[in-house]
Parts: structure tokens; sequence; C-alpha cells
């Protein structure tokens, strides 16, 4: 994956969020510096036949700051977790299947 502007992080998971058409409080996002472990073994998604996204940011800083902005827009999480190496954002539909 190839580290990306925070503001173009933000636009291609909202954009995302908005191709599957529901609402932002569906949605869980969060930051980590191992974003597959995160989402498949953590959350419990679906490797296959769900909505989820993960992009990288320059820095921890700026994937931070997507998260908030993500909160922000209504999407369901956290912040105050991670280090320096935390520099993946990602966002996935909460379902019966996730956690949560």
């Amino acid at each position: 994956m190839t580290p990306q502007p925070a503001q173009s992080v933000y636009e291609e998971i909202l954009a995302h969020i908005a191709k599957q058409g529901g609402l932002y409080s569906a949605w869980y996002c969060g930051i980590a510096s191992d974003w597959e472990s995160r989402l498949f073994n953590d959350h419990k998604v679906p490797r296959k036949g769900h909505w989820y996204i993960a992009r990288q940011c320059y820095n921890d800083a700026d994937s931070r700051n997507v998260e908030q902005a993500l909160l922000k827009a209504g999407c369901d999480g956290g912040t105050g977790g991670g280090d320096k190496t935390t520099v993946y954002v990602y966002a996935y539909l909460m379902s019966e299947e996730t956690e949560p």
C-alpha cells in the first residue's frame, strides 16, 4: 500500500462508504500499524463479501487526523490507541459477524 496525503485518505474512505449507501453510523473506523490483523483478527471482518477499506497515511499524526474527521462525520470508533507506527486508517461496515 502506498502512503497518501490525509485528505486523499479521508475522501477515499468517505467515497467507499457512500458507494455502499449506508449511514456513517453503521461503519466503524480506526487506526492501526497492521491493518490486516486489526480488521480480520481483532474485528472479525470477513475477508470476502464484506465492505471494508484501509489506506496508508504518511505518518501517525495524519492517520489520527483522518480518524478524528471520520468520527466527526458520524462513524463509530474511538481514539487514543497506537504509536508512531500507526499509519493505517481503516473502516468497515459493522454486522453481526464483526466485533463491534
